[in-house]
């Protein structure tokens, strides 16, 4: 039996692991080993890893959208780097500016390390350098910054078998929905970048027409969806269907809602929607 992920193994922007607990019973409840179920969205594979659990014998397929699965298998390098780093911040104050210096020293290291192996798991180590949920992408980005020392106490865990059992691919959301939408026992999850929320480690930039392309996904299929507050897109698809007789894909669907606080004078609601067109 595969180890069970309450949550990412590694920092990712987006997570769904407050939806742990309705995300899996909504499965149980309503579909079995039989469906097929597509992460368009793949993010972190928490989606995955929990159909997985779900259904040791299912297929699923993970949309690997931001290569996650690149930065679980480099787990252990990016546990070298933060063992040096934790070396060289030992004396800084906790919570406090990095100095120039040590700042200097620790993009040296991280450079010697992205040219020798030629990858760096940047966002793990924003969470470590960065305040305020603040990440980045690459070198160039990471020396603008202002470096704190929020540095991780304890290494990452191996997570090697994150992704067991899970098919891995990359591509194209809408490529992956044609591939898949003529099976009555498909079930898509979908979860695009958040409209009017930060995306920036996301690989590419999202606008208003990318998201209502998504919608297209959830027109007379099983569906999971998420989504918040911020995005107005529930009241977008009520009000065009009040309006303009257009079809809403969210209508009938079932919705919980998540209150998430960022400090403590703000917040939003986190959405997911799910939808069962027709038993097999």
């Amino acid at each position: 039996m595969n180890k069970i992920y309450a949550q990412a193994p590694l920092p990712f922007q987006g997570q769904k692991r407050r939806f742990l607990k309705p995300f899996k019973e909504a499965l149980k409840a309503n579909y079995s080993k039989n469906y097929i179920f597509i992460d368009l969205f793949g993010g972190s594979g928490l989606l995955s890893q929990w159909c997985r659990e779900c259904f040791q014998n299912a297929t699923i397929v993970y949309n690997d959208f931001d290569n996650y699965s690149q930065r679980v298998a480099n787990t252990e390098r990016t546990n070298v780097l933060l063992n040096i780093i934790r070396d060289l911040v030992k004396d800084c104050a906790q919570d406090k500016l990095i100095p120039k210096p040590i700042k200097e020293s620790i993009l040296k290291i991280i450079k010697t390390e992205e040219m020798a192996s030629g990858f760096v798991d940047y966002i793990t180590l924003s969470s470590s350098l960065l305040f305020s949920m603040k990440y980045v992408t690459n070198y160039d980005q990471l020396a603008k910054e202002t470096m704190y020392n929020v540095v991780r106490k304890n290494n990452y865990e191996n997570a090697a078998d994150y992704l067991q059992g899970v098919d891995i691919v990359h591509q194209d959301y809408r490529e992956l929905f044609n591939r898949w939408k003529h099976l009555d026992n498909v079930v898509f999850l979908v979860d695009p970048p958040y409209l009017s929320t930060d995306c920036s480690t996301y690989s590419s930039y999202w606008r208003l027409s990318n998201y209502l392309d998504v919608l297209q996904t959830l027109q007379g299929t099983n569906y999971f969806y998420f989504t918040s507050n911020k995005s107005s897109l529930l009241e977008l698809t009520d009000w065009m269907e009040r309006n303009m007789n257009a079809k809403n894909p969210f209508s009938g669907a079932n919705k919980v809602e998540m209150n998430v606080r960022m400090n403590h004078n703000s917040g939003y609601v986190d959405i997911m929607l799910w939808k069962k067109k027709c038993s097999l």
